[in-house]
């Protein structure tokens, strides 16, 4: 249960912080969780959504783009970290959603013109859309379904003043699925 409550303590320390979005971090964890919740998803990837942006939390990660011009890699710091608590169906997803954004921006390229601002220039910092080889690569990896549905959630979870349950809510949720 402590872990539990080191990644509540994170989202008090951080979550008000922005990231270049319209919504600060713990609006948008809750609210792409919500949307998780309310497609159905398995509570690994309910968890998945909720946690996908922790890495944001760690080193300065969360406006390194806008502040830095610099990719972080908030999604390998964040699955490493949750890695040891969490099972890969809530780690893998959350430590490919940035590569299904580029993917995605791959292979529609209608997909990159609904990005927002922040995740349009986080993707030019992260490489850009994937390249065929790479389309194809992660196409048939493990997790890569699940990462398309977190980065579904992800791109809805931006909206501001959107009524959506405290993140106490999902304590036991996270406790059913951890390690």
């Amino acid at each position: 249960m402590d872990f539990i409550n080191d990644v509540f303590a994170l989202f008090a320390r951080y979550g008000d912080g922005g990231y270049g979005e319209d919504v600060n971090q713990r609006e948008h964890a809750l609210q792409a969780a919500h949307f998780a919740c309310e497609a159905g998803e398995p509570d690994t990837l309910v968890a998945a959504a909720l946690l996908h942006d922790v890495g944001q939390f760690l080193g300065n990660a969360g406006d390194a783009a806008e502040r830095e011009g610099r990719d972080a890699r908030h999604e390998i710091g964040g699955a490493d970290l949750l890695a040891r608590y969490f099972p890969a169906s809530v780690v893998e997803p959350i430590r490919q959603h940035v590569a299904a954004k580029r993917y995605l921006c791959a292979i529609d390229p209608a997909y990159h013109d609904r990005l927002s601002a922040a995740s349009r220039l986080s993707l030019r910092l992260q490489g850009g859309p994937f390249s065929p080889r790479e389309v194809d690569g992660f196409a048939t990896s493990p997790f890569a379904a699940e990462a398309l549905r977190l980065r579904h959630y992800d791109d809805l979870g931006k909206r501001r003043d959107f009524p959506v349950p405290p993140l106490e809510e999902y304590r036991a949720l996270l406790q059913s699925v951890r390690l």
